[in-house]
């Protein structure tokens, strides 16, 4: 037994290492399902804009969270699809290019007045989209660069940006609204799913949710 354990060890010994031929693209990184921002982190990225005077980003972060719009239909909404008769609409719908199918939010008040002061800024002069690109062939931002402003908001407060992304700002609201309602068909709609079952794993519900709800219910 003694001289088969020396024998394997100074096998092991003498097998090459193996190593990647590359790092992990994942190494150190949260990976998964991304968090939604709590409010005192909305609140937090809010202060910062303004103080900042960046209009821009401040209409951008108030509406990516009102909105609940994935990354690839909020850079691409228009300024008539916010903007009618000299004001910004409280509900608007448009489809998404994901499912084909329409969905609704509400603008509300605090986004309504970011979105206006945006939309008098001399940038978006003869401007056909919400956010315009600054290169030429580009008409409006890329979900590439609205992943970018992401970062740099939650980084701004100290959060670990790979904990957080663009699916962040979708989450944001409706995790608040499922907390404090249970309501998942509200939720359903709200994110425009065409399955429950989307919606439950979207948000994470597990069997301690469902009994949280059920505790707050007496009969």
């Amino acid at each position: 037994m003694a001289r088969w354990r020396e024998t394997f060890t100074m096998g092991n010994e003498n097998l090459p290492a193996v190593r990647p031929a590359k790092r992990a693209w994942n190494r150190g990184r949260i990976i998964g399902q991304k968090r939604p921002l709590l409010p005192r982190h909305v609140w937090a990225i809010r202060v910062r804009l303004e103080i900042a005077a960046k209009t821009r980003d401040l209409a951008l972060f108030n509406l990516a969270i009102d909105s609940k719009l994935r990354g690839c239909d909020l850079v691409r909404l228009k300024v008539t699809d916010v903007f009618s008769a000299g004001s910004i609409r409280e509900r608007v719908s448009i489809v998404q290019r994901k499912t084909r199918q329409p969905v609704r939010f509400e603008i509300t008040e605090g986004t309504r007045r970011s979105v206006i002061a945006w939309l008098d800024s001399p940038t978006m002069t003869g401007c056909d989209y919400l956010w315009p690109g600054r290169l030429h062939n580009r008409p409006h931002i890329s979900t590439r660069q609205y992943a970018r402003l992401v970062k740099g908001w939650v980084t701004s407060i100290g959060l670990e940006p790979s904990a957080y992304g663009t699916h962040s700002m979708r989450r944001t609201k409706v995790a608040q609204i499922y907390r404090k309602t249970g309501n998942l068909r509200a939720v359903q709609l709200l994110l425009g799913h065409t399955k429950m079952d989307s919606t439950v794993r979207y948000l994470g519900v597990e069997l301690e949710d469902a009994l949280t709800i059920s505790e707050g219910v007496e009969i």
